[in-house]
């Protein structure tokens, strides 16, 4: 089945945080994406810039920080509505995407990062397994079906202790728990507590997705790492969050 052809509305959710040299092509590329869908975007407290293209390119139509409500508009391309949200501060991408993850008004919840590293002509791909009900939960892999020589090796290690680690404690079968496209059918949040702010959301999210005995399917995606010098923004120390996170979350609650 064509995504393209679907008409359930994807609430596609972007956290995003000093990015202002990838920000323009990410819209326009999440944008052009050939599925009816809602972009919320929440900027997690920029300071580089991000914010004043954000304010520029949609200031008629942004949610103020104090706001709950998003504001949206319709675009001209791909049946696409445009909704921008505003933290007053830095508080982390688990923080923004629990913001967006209020707002979405989907069927379906996809995670876009707001770099270059992930490619939105992974939709089709990405979408089937729930548009078909053939799982509840979509990840994208990075490992499946690309080489590992793609990464830098301390992030290829790091990524695979804390997914052994994840699939240890919560008896999931995931190559990828850290990937940055994740996608949900809305029941699957609905009811679902999430506290976490930062990067261990991930694993947050992960574990409580199997405490629900949700269906969770892998698919592999295209991948184009970043250097900390190009804005990779995932350090050492929280991989060791990660790991007590996964700790944490080990049982239901």
């Amino acid at each position: 089945m064509s995504v393209s052809q679907v008409s359930q509305l994807v609430s596609v959710v972007m956290p995003v945080f000093n990015e202002k040299d990838t920000i323009e092509r990410v819209v326009d590329r999440v944008l052009n994406a050939p599925i009816q869908k809602e972009l919320i975007i929440v900027d997690d407290g920029s300071t580089d810039g991000t914010r004043a293209w954000l304010q520029k390119r949609f200031s008629a139509n942004s949610a103020e920080s104090s706001q709950r409500k998003v504001a949206m508009f319709g675009t001209t391309r791909q049946s696409s509505q445009v909704g921008v949200l505003y933290q007053p501060r830095n508080t982390g991408k688990g923080a923004a995407l629990r913001r967006g993850f209020k707002e979405a008004k989907g069927d379906i919840v996809l995670i876009q990062d707001a770099d270059l590293e992930y490619d939105p002509q992974d939709y089709q791909r990405l979408l089937e397994p729930i548009l078909n009900n053939q799982a509840d939960v979509v990840y994208g892999s990075r490992f499946l079906g690309q080489p590992s020589s793609a990464w830098p090796m301390f992030a290829y290690l790091g990524n695979k202790v804390v997914t052994g680690l994840v699939n240890v404690l919560t008896g999931v079968t995931l190559t990828d728990v850290w990937t940055g496209y994740k996608v949900l059918h809305r029941k699957v949040l609905e009811g679902m507590l999430l506290q976490e702010s930062g990067f261990e959301l991930e694993i947050e999210l992960t574990a409580k997705i199997a405490h629900g005995k949700w269906r969770v399917c892998e698919v592999p995606i295209r991948y184009v790492p970043r250097t900390k010098a190009e804005g990779k923004k995932i350090r050492w120390l929280d991989g060791i969050k990660a790991l007590q996170c996964s700790v944490r979350y080990r049982k239901p609650a």
